[in-house]
């Protein structure tokens, strides 16, 4: 996935402003932040969407979820809340095509999308 800035940033071969790394995924800065924290969670392996994942990722991504919380409480956004979004395919908003979860707080997010 030469193309892939994501999997270029996850090699070490493109900069971010990495805020947590582990072996099998990384949290780094949005480079267009649309609140006062929004953090990309990235796996290292180039899967595209969700709709790529199967049932043995399924460590990988509550290991993902649980380093959001994390990062969440040392950013000061945990306890007023913070918003944990995944689009999928471009209909659903993605723009990279590389999974990734975005970690957005530090400000009301506006209405409810589900209940």
């Amino acid at each position: 996935m030469d193309a892939c800035i994501f999997c270029k940033i996850a090699s070490g071969g493109a900069k971010a402003t990495i805020v947590h790394e582990s072996p099998d995924f990384l949290a780094f800065e949005d480079i267009h932040p649309q609140a006062p924290v929004h953090t990309l969670l990235v796996p290292r392996e180039h899967l595209p969407t969700l709709n790529d994942l199967r049932p043995e990722h399924a460590p990988l991504l509550g290991r993902m979820v649980l380093a959001a919380r994390d990062i969440a409480r040392s950013r000061g956004i945990a306890e007023r809340g913070y918003r944990l979004l995944a689009n999928c395919n471009a209909d659903g908003g993605q723009a990279v095509f590389h999974l990734h979860f975005h970690l957005l707080g530090g400000r009301p997010l506006g209405a409810k999308l589900c209940s």
